[in-house]
């Protein structure tokens, strides 16, 4: 295993630093502005980019790619939901998503406001419809950045620190241990299944809170 990880790893570390960090960027932007974030997801962008990272600069370079890139894709979001949403919301692909997902969404954030946006981060399918959403509501702006950024620091710091942990642990024990690549793989793994659990427990929660208010008086 660890000549087949090793060999990924450097197809990776081959890139140039400023350019990996660039495309991860603007891989982030499009993930939230134009629904590339159902299709590829953005934890797959910025795990595979940050298992290149050498050296603090590379480190908060690419975090701050990350977070300036997630930023720019919810901004375009908004403003495409703002000034073209119930258009894209009819298109071929907004059919496709499905007006349930769409009317949910919105309903969750009806409910929710600012909580809904900063947790969207952390759920699937949510955090690429979310933006467009919010566009099309009443949200202001600076209300949707000021809930938005926090969850997008948080979050590009989480994936950003395993991905680069787990590659420099591998790097560190490659040549002394010959079971190094499952090191990498186990702390990938753990993170992945934490992620999970955290995503449904979080999806479940906010189910809940959200029957219980359509439950409540009005």
């Amino acid at each position: 295993m660890n000549d087949i990880l090793t060999w990924i790893l450097d197809a990776v570390s081959t890139v140039d630093p400023a350019i990996r960090t660039l495309l991860a960027g603007i891989g982030m932007m499009l993930e939230t502005s134009v629904l590339v974030g159902l299709i590829v997801p953005g934890d797959t962008i910025v795990i595979v980019a940050s298992t290149a990272v050498q050296g603090p600069a590379q480190f908060v370079a690419l975090v701050v790619a990350i977070i300036t890139g997630s930023l720019l894709g919810e901004s375009i979001g908004f403003a495409l939901g703002r000034y073209f949403g119930p258009r894209i919301r009819r298109s071929r692909l907004g059919r496709r998503l499905g007006e349930k997902r769409w009317a949910s969404t919105e309903a969750y954030l009806k409910k929710r406001g600012g909580v809904a946006v900063f947790l969207s981060r952390f759920l699937p399918v949510l955090h690429s419809l979310v933006p467009l959403t919010v566009g099309m509501s009443t949200m202001r702006y600076r209300t949707f950045m000021a809930w938005t950024i926090p969850a997008c620091v948080i979050w590009a710091l989480a994936y950003v620190g395993v991905g680069a942990a787990a590659a420099g642990s591998y790097r560190e024990l490659s040549e002394q241990l010959h079971f190094a690549g499952y090191i990498f793989v186990g702390i990938i793994a753990a993170f992945s299944v934490l992620v999970f659990v955290a995503k449904r427990w979080l999806h479940r929660v906010e189910a809940r809170h959200m029957s219980t208010d359509d439950e409540s008086p009005s």
